[in-house]
């Protein structure tokens, strides 16, 4: 499971019945997202949670995927996971690309019913992606994967406080 440090990020994850998550990762820097997935999948398999997993192109596509999935999918997961890796080159490109993807997923936060998880990695070189993904940083697709997890479980208890 994730660590950072000595410090476990799992501590506390609740086990979840039933519970389904859709990836959503950009084609771009391939490399490290299938990393950020192998992390999500591995903490999901042993939580007991389902996964499955949409391909963008790049990160500004990822809120358009989620939106028309949650709207034209017959089985809605109960979180999506957004898995990318902008990484800042010599132009303002990436200033925009990082905006457009994180105003993105907080609207999709804000209007949909299940939790939508930032895993897109915002780095100025390959380095730090690299330490993102299993290095001195942690592994951001495992914390990802416990994020949601602990959100599904937020959100039932929620939508069960109503009825």
């Amino acid at each position: 499971m994730a660590t950072k440090g000595n410090t476990s990020v799992n501590k506390g994850i609740p086990t979840l019945k039933d519970a389904f998550v859709v990836i959503v990762k950009t084609e771009w820097n391939a490399y490290i997202i299938n990393k950020l997935e192998a992390g999500v999948k591995k903490v999901c398999k042993t939580q007991g949670v389902k996964v499955t997993s949409i391909v963008v192109p790049g990160a500004v596509e990822i809120p358009f995927a989620v939106k028309n999935h949650y709207a034209y999918s017959k089985q809605l997961p109960d979180a999506y996971i957004t898995l990318g890796t902008v990484i800042r080159g010599d132009t303002p490109h990436f200033d925009y690309v990082c905006k457009s993807v994180t105003d993105g997923v907080l609207q999709l936060n804000l209007s949909l019913d299940v939790p939508v998880i930032f895993g897109v990695l915002t780095v100025d070189n390959e380095q730090q992606a690299i330490e993102r993904v299993g290095g001195k940083h942690g592994h951001k697709g495992e914390e990802a994967a416990i994020t949601a997890i602990k959100m599904i479980a937020l959100n039932r208890k929620l939508m069960n406080q109503k009825s």
